[in-house]
């Protein structure tokens, strides 16, 4: 008989943590299948936001009363719980931003600037969000850097084949997402690193975003140089996110935004910065976030990833042939190695029409291109629907999911 110490989490429990998937959307059961835009947030994560703001709020790092000293000590404990989270050598390397976005700006703007010369190569892929192509365009017509690309295969893979070719001593950095919010796919990126090792001497920005809620992350067995992602993908609150980068990276860089905290001395005439990582963290910072944040990274420790791998494995193992057997369904990528994240489009329905009917069903999945516009392009799709499962989700919504389609074909034919 398993041990009550080692019993994994019932469904019903792991669900009730979760307030909102107790309410009823047209009447309907809530189906959400829109992991991938954002998380639900477990009670855990808004009970801790509600405490800051209802037993002590306080600015953080300025004042010598109780308040501001006991929301200090929940900010920087986040930053603790993160800096373990992804296994970094020094809290010093975890810095609090907006989300993801945000974050690869940061690098952008702060590293590139200073490390990119006219001809100097960015190597991005074929599936990137537009947060790890807009800012890299920027930075290109700022610097005249040079843009490159690894295709993205039919079955929705890097082309590892072609990487090699586009690696050369003009390569400063190379940007990838671990998982493609679009298509599910899982990329190598122990490969990616080796490669990239091997045949450059650029550094490594590793988009995280739709990673740390799937699977664990060491950043130094991993052996990248930058890593970005956003609290709120990681059942967390909007409004706060991560960067993460070397020690010796981020002391070299200046700052990026200047202001209250990021200073160590000022006068009229100049100013020098402080330690990391406030040097980086100008002005009032998003307090209860990043509490909240602290929070998720917590709640998720504690329901182990051994849970949340295993329910996602056997939901998208579920899922994915469920999907295959809707006549005329379209899915976007077949990787060997995926989350449980599914693009598709249906022959003469259009996406926000896929969208807004299975909305009246009280299940919630996201239309449009996902904020990959050159991916869609590249499978000739100008939009497409996607259904994201998080551990969570269950069988029988994936049940619900397709008796919608079913009734999505019906109404439309």
């Amino acid at each position: 008989m398993e041990s009550p110490t080692l019993a994994k989490p019932k469904e019903s429990a792991l669900r009730a943590a979760f307030p909102v998937l107790s309410r009823k959307v047209h009447g309907k059961p809530l189906v959400y299948l829109d992991n991938a835009a954002t998380t639900l947030k477990p009670a855990a994560v808004l009970d801790a936001m509600d405490h800051y703001y209802r037993h002590g709020t306080a600015n953080i790092h300025r004042g010598i009363h109780t308040l501001a000293e006991e929301a200090t000590a929940a900010y920087e404990g986040a930053r603790d719980r993160v800096a373990a989270f992804v296994r970094a050598s020094s809290r010093g390397e975890i810095l609090f931003t907006r989300g993801t976005t945000e974050s690869i700006n940061l690098v952008a703007q702060a590293w590139g600037r200073g490390a990119l010369k006219p001809g100097d190569e960015i190597l991005l892929t074929g599936m990137e969000h537009h947060a790890n192509l807009v800012p890299w365009q920027l930075l290109r017509d700022a610097t005249g850097a040079v843009l490159r690309e690894i295709p993205v295969t039919e079955a929705g893979e890097l082309d590892l084949g072609a990487l090699p070719g586009l690696l050369g001593e003009r390569t400063k950095l190379v940007a990838f997402p671990w998982v493609s919010n679009a298509l599910g796919t899982v990329n190598p990126a122990a490969e990616l690193v080796r490669l990239v090792r091997q045949h450059c001497g650029g550094k490594i920005l590793v988009d995280g975003a739709q990673a740390v809620s799937h699977f664990p992350v060491d950043v130094g067995a991993l052996d990248i140089d930058f890593l970005a992602f956003s609290g709120h993908k990681l059942y967390g609150p909007t409004g706060i996110g991560v960067l993460w980068g070397r020690e010796s990276l981020l002391e070299a860089m200046p700052p990026w935004q200047g202001g209250g905290d990021m200073i160590k001395t000022v006068t009229f005439e100049s100013a020098s910065w402080n330690e990391l990582p406030h040097k980086f963290e100008a002005g009032t910072p998003a307090i209860a976030e990043a509490i909240g944040l602290g929070a998720a990274v917590a709640f998720v420790e504690e329901t182990g990833w051994e849970t949340i791998r295993e329910r996602e494995n056997e939901l998208r193992r579920y899922a994915e042939p469920l999907l295959g057997a809707v006549p005329g369904l379209r899915l976007l990528g077949a990787a060997g190695e995926r989350a449980p994240v599914f693009s598709f489009n249906l022959p003469g329905v259009h996406p926000s029409d896929i969208g807004a009917l299975l909305d009246t069903e009280g299940i919630a999945i996201r239309t449009g291109t996902h904020c990959t516009m050159p991916l869609h392009a590249r499978f000739g799709l100008s939009a497409s629907a996607r259904a994201s499962f998080a551990f969570y989700n269950t069988r029988h919504e994936a049940d619900l999911l397709l008796q919608g389609l079913d009734k999505v074909l019906r109404l439309t034919r």
